[in-house]
Formats: structure tokens, C-alpha cells, sequence
């Protein structure tokens, strides 16, 4: 299809995070001229690259799993992923560690880990296997068969309903591991994974358990270069199959005429005709905002306001003189409450006085991501998101970073404050303002059961033609094999749509 003026009028993806970028990868290989558009001054979406005197910061994914699903978008176009970037493999996947001085290396040897579950609990060591086969079970029903199919109706939850039901789903991550394991920390050891996706493991379907097996079957992964170059990988394999992409591109609206999408504007004035628009933008800040002036629209926002979102995050960024030799690359520092903190963090109205956290230490693997003789991290803590919780981050951000820098070097990192040469934070209020997240969620919808697959947004409108939606807020779900799976099920709707497969 051509304009008026004779240009090619293009397929527009709103957004250059992974579930975008992996969509516009997909419908570029199928011949669909695709152009990206990005607010921001760099893509990535929350795989922002931040850069400060000579360290490099990834600002938001950094535990990378499933590669598979990245080399299939790769060969598509009969390319190879480590000709545009190079994975490395990291072990341990994850040290956990506790205040009362326990540690455990989550590793992916089954021998290694019976022997430190054996350590810690014999009677567990069975009970883990058992667990194991049940991940292993709900990853093949709920990720490999499910998690790149579309769920446009009813009829197809209702397919999968009796599997789902088998596997328990209706029970959450916490209650299935606690069936099998009984000690404690274990417990926390096994089930906090759901936290990576923006759930709550006490309250989070028990499909999600699938993570676990996911990490164990394919490994945990750490590009060379930070998360951003492989963010620059996909760019240049997307620009070099023809697809277009513009930074500073804010987009002010989608555009509806007769019924279906017609256009994108953006907030230059600048009126883009499409074919479509595929937005891996914050659901909801697309009905509520980019598509105002349509009434469905605002109805399906509204719809969506009084869903559960996903807890927000805390981050500091922050790079020191010196190297730690004793750190890991993942560490997960679990503080003296879980069930009682995650019930705050998911539900309170204040900033809990106490926290968890994950600390990621990418120099640990990639040393060329700070300068000679220095190391980079980011420390995120889990807050509630500020729908629930109201938090002046402006005044209480400073605050919350000193007292999480001083438990890191209390813990962690001694000599931290001595050795600090710069910090910079990320707030739920930066989530709101910079990313549109609504109410700062940090993973869109929370994955709750009744929130999931034909529950969450759908990869396609049924209203409006020519609106399709891509990334953390539709199905599967966040996480980049969840965002990567969401782009999968999008294309093939739109492939689906538009079975010619060209725009010209």
C-alpha cells in the first residue's frame, strides 16, 4: 500500500524495548516495511544504557534466559545471534544469601545442589527433584506449548483450562514449593523467581514456577557489552533487513479514523499514515492516553485502572574504586521478613522499614563495563508501586539509597561509601514519568491467575482493527522470554490479518 504522495505506508511498532524490537524483527523478515518509533534519546525501553565516567549502567533487564528465543528471531533471516552479539554463560545463576549468615549457590548441577540441600535439610533433597519434575512439567504446558500462542477468545482459554487446572495452577508459587520443600530458607530459595516477572510468590499462579525449570534447562546468560549491546544487536539486524528506526520520537496519539488506525502523531505535530500500530508501550498509558479521543478506548482504560499492577522497584546505579573479588555476578540479599515484607511491598501504604534485594555485579563477568581497576552494580529493592503508596520520591529517594548503600557495605560490600565514585537512582516515580509505567509498575499487570493469558490485555484489539499490542502488559507477560514470546504471538496474529505479507 502506498500514499497519496507514493510513499510506502509502513507497519509503526510505538516503542523500542525487547518486546518491540523482537515484533519489528519479525514483521520486517515477513516483508512488512516496519518503522520503529522511540520517545527516549536511545532505544532499549527499560533495557536503557545509562553511561557515567567510564562505567556502563544497563538499566533495567539483566538476567538473560531461554537464548533459543532470541536465535529464532535471528534466523528468520538465516542469521546467526553470535554474529551480533556474544552471550556469556554465568554460574552461579544466583548466590542467595540471608542475614543470619546462610548462603546458597543456585548452580545448574544437580549434583552440587543435592549436596547443599543436603546440607541444609536431607529430608529436601528428594522433595527439590520432585519440585524440578513439576517446573519442568508446567514449562513445557505453560511456556514452550503456550507461551507464544495468542489467546483472542474464551474458547481458547477454555482449551487449555483442563491442562492448567491439572498442574494446579489455581495454587501459587509459594504454596507448590512449600508442598515439596520444608525447610525455610529453601522455601525462599526456590520460589522468590516470580518476583522477576512482578509477582508476588505467595500470591502468583503456580505456572509461574515454570522459571525455574526454564533457568535449568536453558542457563542464565549475560551478553558481552551489558544488555544494551544486545539491544544494539537486534537494531542492526532489524535496519539491516530494511526496518526503519527514529529516536526522539514521542508519539502524542494514535490515530482512528472510520473505525480502525489510520495514523500516528507525534508530539512535533508530525502525522504518520500505517498500516497498523503495534504498541509495546504501557497498556494502559496507550487506551488512557495515545488513544484519548477514542471512546472505547477510555472505557478499556478505565477497565484496566482497576486491575492489579505489578510492584514498582527502587535502583541505584552506582560504580566503585576496586574490585571485589568475593562477589557474584547475581546476588540476592533476602532480609528478616518475606511473607510479611512481600505482603507489603505488594499491598502497604508506607515503604516497608526493611527490604530485600538483588544486587547485580556485571563486572564480575564483563570487566570492560567499568574502567581499569573499578567495578559497576545496580541494587534494586522491591516498593510498592505508587497506586498504593503514595511516596514522595523526591525527598525519600536520597534517603532510601543511603540506607540501602549502607546495608550493602554493612553485608556486602565493605568500604563501599569510601570507594563510591558515582551513583545515580531509579524510582517508581521515574517509572510513571519517564517510562509512562502506570502507577510506577515495574512489570505492567500483576501475574495473578485471573490476570493471566485470555485475562490479560489481548495481543490484538478486538475493537479497534489495526491495534495490536506487544511487551510485559499483554500475553505472556514480562520478562524478555515472556516480551520475546509476546512478540512471537503478535506477528502471527498480524500475519494472520494481513496474509499477503507486504505493505507495498
Amino acid at each position: 500500500m502506498r500514499s497519496s504522495k507514493g510513499n510506502i505506508i509502513k507497519a509503526i511498532v510505538i516503542g523500542s524495548g525487547f518486546g518491540g524490537l523482537a515484533l519489528a524483527i519479525r514483521l520486517q523478515s515477513a516483508g512488512i516495511p516496519t518503522l520503529v518509533l522511540e520517545g527516549r534519546d536511545k532505544p532499549g525501553g527499560r533495557a536503557y544504557v545509562y553511561e557515567d565516567q567510564g562505567f556502563t549502567f544497563d538499566a533495567g533487564p539483566t538476567v538473560i534466559t531461554d537464548p533459543t528465543a532470541l536465535e529464532e528471531l535471528f534466523a528468520l533471516s538465516g542469521r546467526n545471534l553470535g554474529d551480533y552479539a556474544k552471550l556469556l554463560p554465568v554460574s552461579p545463576f544466583y548466590r542467595l544469601c540471608w542475614e543470619d549468615g546462610y548462603r546458597f549457590d543456585y548452580v545448574n548441577d544437580q549434583q552440587e545442589l543435592d549436596r547443599q540441600i543436603g546440607l541444609k535439610s536431607p529430608q529436601d533433597v528428594d522433595g527439590y527433584r520432585k519440585f524440578l519434575d513439576y517446573s519442568k512439567a508446567v514449562l513445557e504446558e505453560g511456556y514452550v506449548k503456550l507461551g507464544h500462542v495468542p489467546f483472542p477468545d474464551f474458547r481458547s482459554m477454555i482449551r487449555v483450562a483442563p491442562q492448567l487446572i491439572k498442574l494446579e495452577s489455581y495454587r501459587s508459587v509459594y504454596g507448590i514449593v512449600s508442598r515439596f520443600i520444608s525447610d525455610p530458607h529453601l522455601r525462599q530459595a526456590f520460589s522468590f523467581h516470580s518476583l522477576l516477572v512482578g509477582g508476588n510468590p505467595f500470591e502468583t499462579s503456580s505456572i509461574y514456577a515454570l522459571i525455574h525449570a526454564l533457568e535449568r534447562q536453558w542457563g542464565v546468560f549475560f551478553p558481552q557489552g551489558g544488555t544494551g549491546a544486545l539491544v544494539r544487536g537486534m537494531i542492526r539486524l532489524f535496519e539491516e533487513l530494511g526496518g526503519e528506526l527514529r529516536l526522539n520520537a514521542t508519539v502524542d496519539e494514535i490515530c482512528v479514523e472510520q473505525g480502525r488506525v489510520s495514523a500516528v502523531r507525534l508530539q512535533s505535530g508530525e502525522r504518520i499514515p500505517c498500516l497498523f500500530t503495534a504498541s509495546n508501550a504501557d497498556v494502559v498509558h496507550t487506551y488512557d492516553k495515545l488513544l484519548r479521543n477514542h471512546s472505547p478506548a477510555t472505557r478499556k482504560a478505565d477497565s484496566l485502572k482497576k486491575k492489579r499492577f505489578s510492584m514498582s522497584l527502587f535502583v541505584i546505579y552506582f560504580g566503585l574504586r576496586g574490585v571485589r573479588q568475593d562477589l557474584q555476578h547475581h546476588t540476592v540479599l533476602f532480609g528478616p521478613r518475606y511473607r510479611e515484607l512481600l505482603k507489603d511491598i505488594f499491598h502497604g501504604a508506607e515503604l516497608p522499614e526493611d527490604f530485600s534485594l538483588y544486587l547485580h555485579a556485571p563486572t564480575v563477568t564483563d570487566p570492560s563495563l567499568a574502567p581499569p581497576g573499578h567495578s559497576a552494580y545496580y541494587v534494586l529493592a522491591p516498593v510498592p508501586h505508587l497506586g498504593h503508596a503514595d511516596i514522595d520520591w523526591a525527598v525519600e529517594g536520597p534517603r532510601y539509597r543511603d540506607r540501602i548503600l549502607a546495608y550493602l557495605e554493612q553485608h556486602t560490600i565493605p568500604d563501599l561509601r569510601r570507594d563510591l565514585v558515582t551513583s545515580r537512582i531509579f524510582t517508581p516515580s521515574d517509572f510513571r514519568n519517564e517510562l509512562n509505567a502506570h502507577v510506577g509498575s515495574a512489570f505492567s499487570l500483576e501475574p495473578v491467575l485471573w490476570q493471566s493469558a485470555y485475562f490479560r490485555t489481548h495481543n490484538k484489539d478486538q475493537q479497534i482493527p489495526g491495534l495490536y499490542f506487544v511487551g510485559a502488559g499483554t500475553h505472556p507477560g514480562a520478562g524478555v522470554p515472556g516480551v520475546v514470546g509476546s512478540a512471537k504471538a503478535t506477528a502471527r496474529i498480524i500475519l494472520d490479518d494481513f496474509p499477503a505479507r507486504r505493505a507495498a
